[in-house]
């Protein structure tokens, strides 16, 4: 070949390519062709070809040697992988770099870096033909260099890519997923090295990278090098981003959470390039800030989204920022390899069966729960104690240790966030992993018998010994399409993109108490009056909650937008019913500064709440602030299927007062599409069907609280209990009654409640008096969906006037 074909600029590849100069630089060479006038910023560079490596081969004769080494390697049990991978590796080691090969080279980096007025350094990637395709990313498998500076440096830089090509975690990577050692070639890339050392960068994911949720841009960063996020050695900050609101040019930022940042990677300026990057503890002040700033966040998700929609598929994608200019750039970009090829039709779902006390926490990859040995595992030197079916437990992990991990049932490192090497390897390897755990390491020893339990949601935790588990599987593909709408029951935010896969119309009932008790733990009316405080030990733990937020109020309306705006995401175009909060009095006392202002109530379920507290005086200004987070994430973010719902509203005049409040706050009944109900849970709201229908949009049935009051029984009450049943005659009249006003007066009418999933005549005589939904928890969602097909093929088509009152389970 000639020697002007060893080199290729960026500026002139395209994605088609990637046989000549690999799926890594081909990318690059993508973007800056087609996304660099849409304002994505990707440093400058040129691609060493392929057939350069080739040539190298042939110049040095290695290709009959390389083959005859690997063919000795035992492909099954890799018993010699070290020693074949040592002899590969050695055989190009001792090759040389071909005159022709370096004057070519070292041509285009003058070229690239001589218009410079100050020096340059440039980063060195391995880029293989096999590289970032959607079925195999081999991302980490070959070697890249930074701040390499000068001829030699760079020469030296690629001369050890080719070397990198048999790394031995790159030969199992190859038998793993069956390509021919001999025929996957390698170009390197030379690019313009972002000073990430010393401003931050991050990885970013076009799909959540837990659920593969296609709603979700999720976005990490932390300070220095990139390194430190992608092997996992940091507690990154995270950003979730709503992908429509990008298109809409909305508010794209749904949800930040302030990473540890322990450690920042950078540059030790007068080192050899082998040894020029240094670990450094983060000051204080950078790791209680955010890498990036929300208008920052927003324009690298944008970039995220162009190039998701240039190349029609999920991506993964490096950022980073200079800290020199404050620029942002995108450094790599190929597909996503875990969901990008998922097609889930089986549900399967994991419980705990038994209590305990988790002996550590951290975030949860996966969705399973396992159990076995413990083996701790500090460097390749303990590989040999790995056994088939451990539990690996360690500080981190890198890609030097993908052939250990291969026998582990789960990981648990103590650092690291969902975008680290641990996590990305636990998603391809298809099992479960706990990250950023801390102090694991230490509180685990080798040999013990844990359980690690990823199936509660964002958060995974282990167990000291074997619990107890089900595991229930459930086929999606021939499930059922019900007229009456399956909903879901929700508190947990961080449980909403996983929960989002089940079979769903939406959801039903998310409630806000849940979210003002676990994430933001303050009573509004003393953040509203913070100044007036007259307790200086509470005062100390809102500063302390609220460090972030000079003003007090934003605290809440931030941390409570980004809950509901989560779930608004996650189920997204379906509705999602944000029910205002309904904490009793002595419920709200135990927030943070609260017994400041609840009275003491001698029967709180029937005293100071829900609609009452909206207009009075004593909590209408921390109403406001509910309502202006609900109006942050259905107007700022774009996310319009939020509807409200109003609890225990005792009269209809009461209803009227709630939404001019509303009103007043920026809520308007019908503006956007937004809808308001009424909880369905008082005798007056059926009683005064009619008048409740000329106020909201429709009923969603509180069974508990209605069968309570109908009854007039305390279900908290052992002595009267056994009364309490939601089948009652008199429940099941005022049921009856609310369905057909609702109808009459075309106004939708739902219920949540366990009923309807415990006892499948209870949902049978729903669905044949035409409610339009029932919302479950997620655990009785699908028994739910059962009980509903059953009833829907039972009764369509008869006369929807028949009673149930003759049938035996429904008799007084």
């Amino acid at each position: 070949m000639e020697a002007n074909q060893y080199v290729i600029p960026f500026s002139k590849l395209r994605a088609s390519d990637a046989a000549l100069v690999g799926g890594k630089n081909a990318s690059l060479g993508e973007m800056i062709n087609q996304l660099q006038n849409l304002g994505v910023q990707v440093p400058a560079g040129f691609a060493i070809v392929a057939n350069a490596y080739r040539y190298f081969l042939k110049f040095n004769q290695l290709e009959e040697k390389l083959e005859m080494a690997l063919k000795t390697l035992d492909s099954e049990g890799l018993t010699n992988l070290q020693r074949v991978g040592e002899e590969c590796r050695n055989l190009i080691k001792h090759a040389i770099l071909p005159n022709k090969w370096k004057q070519t080279v070292l041509a285009a980096y003058q070229e690239l870096v001589g218009k410079a007025n100050d020096p340059v350094t440039v980063v060195v990637r391995s880029s293989a033909t096999s590289e970032d395709l959607p079925e195999a990313s081999f991302a980490g498998q070959h070697d890249s260099f930074l701040n390499v500076r000068g001829e030699h440096e760079l020469l030296t830089a690629c001369h050890r890519c080719y070397i990198s090509l048999f790394n031995d975690r790159a030969i199992k990577y190859r038998l793993d997923h069956n390509f021919d050692h001999m025929q996957v070639f390698l170009s390197i890339g030379v690019q313009i090295m972002v000073r990430s050392d010393r401003g931050a960068a991050g990885v970013a994911f076009t799909v959540d990278p837990e659920t593969g949720h296609e709603n979700i841009i999720y976005l990490t960063g932390s300070w220095g090098l990139g390194e430190n996020v992608v092997q996992g050695a940091v507690s990154p900050d995270e950003f979730y981003f709503f992908k429509p609101a990008i298109a809409h040019q909305l508010h794209s930022l749904i949800q930040t959470k302030l990473g540890d940042k322990e450690n920042m990677l950078v540059l030790q300026e007068e080192a050899a390039m082998n040894t020029s990057t240094v670990n450094i503890k983060t000051p204080i002040d950078l790791r209680e800030r955010f890498v990036l700033d929300e208008d920052e966040a927003m324009k690298l998700a944008h970039w995220c989204y162009l190039i998701e929609q240039h190349y029609g598929m999920p991506m993964d994608i490096e950022w980073a920022k200079d800290g020199e200019t404050n620029e942002l750039f995108i450094v790599q970009a190929r597909p996503e390899t875990v969901h990008g090829r998922k097609k889930e039709v089986t549900l399967t779902t994991y419980k705990l069966q038994e209590r305990a006390v988790p002996l550590c926490s951290g975030r949860a990859v996966g969705k399973a729960i396992v159990s076995g040995r413990v083996c701790l595992v500090h460097s390749l030197a303990d590989a040999d104690k790995v056994k088939q079916g451990d539990i690996i437990v360690s500080d981190i992990t890198n890609p030097d240790w993908n052939v250990l991990l291969k026998k582990a049932i789960s990981i648990v490192t103590n650092k690291g966030g969902r975008t680290s090497h641990a996590s990305i390897v636990a998603r391809e390897l298809g099992i479960t992993a706990v990250v950023g755990a801390h102090n694991a390491t230490e509180i685990l020893k080798d040999g013990q018998l844990i359980t690690v339990d990823c199936a509660q949601g964002d958060s995974g935790y282990i167990y000291d010994g074997r619990l107890r588990w089900e595991v229930k599987e459930t086929s999606l593909e021939h499930l059922t399409k019900t007229r009456t709408a399956p909903m879901l029951i929700l508190a947990d935010p961080d449980r909403a993109l996983d929960l989002s896969r089940y079979p769903n119309e939406g959801v039903g009932l998310l409630r806000m108490e849940f979210i003002i008790n676990n994430s933001i733990q303050i009573h509004p009316i003393a953040l509203i009056k913070y100044d007036e405080l007259a307790d200086k030990n509470v005062k100390h733990k809102i500063d302390s909650l609220t460090k972030h937020f000079p003003d007090k109020r934003k605290y809440f309306i931030n941390k409570l937008s980004e809950a509901i705006a989560m779930v608004a995401a996650a189920f997204y175009p379906k509705d999602v019913i944000v029910r205002m909060s309904d904490f009793k009095s002595n419920e709200y006392a135990k927030l943070i500064g609260g017994e400041e202002f609840e009275p003491k109530e001698e029967n709180p379920m029937l005293g100071f709440r829900g609609a009452s507290r909206y207009y009075h005086p004593k909590y209408k200004e921390a109403f406001g602030l509910e309502c202006q987070a609900v109006k942050r994430v259905r107007v700022e973010m774009g996310l319009d299927n939020v509807k409200v719902m109003i609890p225990f509203c005792r009269t209809v005049d009461e209803g009227k007062k709630v939404l001019e409040i509303m009103r007043g706050y920026g809520l308007v009944q019908g503006e956007k599409q937004l809808e308001i109900y009424v909880m369905a849970e008082i005798p007056s709201n059926i009683i005064l069907a009619e008048g409740f229908a000329s106020v909201f949009d429709g009923f969603s049935i509180g069974s508990n609280d209605l069968t309570q009051l109908t009854l007039g029984v305390d279900r908290d009450s052992a002595d009267v209990s056994n009364l309490f049943n939601e089948k009652d005659m008199a429940v099941l009249s005022l049921l009856e009654q609310l369905i057909k006003t609702a109808r009459a007066h075309n106004r939708k009418v739902g219920l949540c409640g366990q009923a309807p999933s415990d006892y499948p005549e209870f949902s049978d005589f729903l669905v044949r008096k035409g409610i339009n939904s029932i919302s479950f928890t997620a655990d009785a969602l699908l028994q739910g969906i059962e009980y509903i097909a059953k009833a829907e093929a039972k009764w369509y088509g008869q006369n929807e006037d028949d009673s149930y009152h003759d049938q035996p389970c429904f008799r007084s």
